[in-house]
């Protein structure tokens, strides 16, 4: 199995747009301490021919324009992108769709929350029905994408997207019904895991991830107060529906007893002390055997 980071960053990417914070001036500056990063995206493929991307983000045009193994091969019109499988239904998850509204045939994987919310926006009509195929996936239940490749989604501790919460005074809470999942990748051998979104650990996820080839999961803050205590957003990593890496109860200490082969982080925030490789942050997650995804990295199993 061959796997493509497209990108490594969280909503907004590395440098976000109107950041001003130091890390974001270092990599505007071509800092290569703080590598750039767009939003979070892999492709997977079980020859190296046909590709299925997880998530499509609002970066996908420049990902596939800096991907080889994206670009078309033969005929004036052609993609070697088959797929597209959607674990969420935020922005940085499925605006880049609309990137390939140009009639090439696809097919798009999702659960029906999912594919409830492309169906209520009429922008996403512009992925023609004729040509691109919205298919509903249950949870739980495996599905072939290509070749030896297969496909589940399952539930994971996550909460509507921030665009749908409405205007309740009270955050909602966090729930665990297919609106937020992770998708697993095996091709009958070997076994990948892709989790960019997570708001907590529980012993069922737990029993999941155990025995995985490699494990993409979810980076976006290393502390839970960190947009807070920067001053640059009220929201905590948990009202905004993701774990923390450092910390008793992070990502790190939750999965320290877990067999995984690979330990990938993925989704960081431009606030994530992480994405500098100079960082006591950085050094501390390589020592616990994670590495940090940046673009353009590849890996097989």
């Amino acid at each position: 199995m061959k796997i493509i980071v497209l990108g490594a960053a969280a909503g907004g990417g590395f440098p976000q747009w109107n950041s001003n914070a130091d890390g974001c001036r270092r990599a505007r500056r071509g800092d290569p301490v703080a590598r750039s990063r767009t939003q979070a995206s892999v492709a997977v493929s079980h020859d190296g021919e046909r590709w299925f991307l997880l998530n499509a983000a609002p970066d996908l045009r420049q990902q596939i324009n800096e991907t080889p193994a994206l670009h078309p091969r033969t005929g004036l019109r052609d993609s070697p992108i088959a797929g597209v499988v959607l674990t969420g239904g935020d922005v940085d998850a499925i605006a880049g769709l609309l990137t390939l509204r140009e009639r090439q045939p696809f097919t798009v994987h999702a659960t029906q929350r999912i594919h409830d919310v492309l169906d209520a926006n009429p922008i996403f009509e512009v992925l023609a029905r004729d040509v691109v195929v919205r298919t509903v996936q249950a949870l739980d239940r495996p599905f072939t994408l290509e070749g030896p490749l297969r496909a589940t989604l399952f539930a994971v501790p996550g909460k509507v997207p921030l665009y749908l919460e409405g205007d309740g005074a009270e955050p909602p809470p966090i729930i665990v019904d297919g609106t937020t999942v992770g998708a697993e990748i095996t091709d009958g051998t070997k076994r990948m895991l892709y989790i960019p979104g997570c708001a907590a650990m529980t012993d069922d996820l737990r029993a999941r991830i155990d025995g995985a080839d490699i494990l993409f999961f979810d980076g976006t803050l290393w502390r839970d107060d960190e947009m807070v205590a920067a001053g640059i957003g009220q929201k905590t990593g948990r009202r905004m529906g993701h774990m923390s890496l450092s910390g008793g109860e992070g990502t790190m200490a939750a999965l320290r007893p877990v067999n995984v082969g690979r330990r990938v982080i993925i989704h960081m925030n431009n606030s994530n002390p992480v994405l500098l490789a100079d960082s006591a942050e950085r050094a501390e997650a390589e020592a616990a055997g994670w590495t940090v995804a940046h673009d353009g990295m590849e890996f097989a199993i």
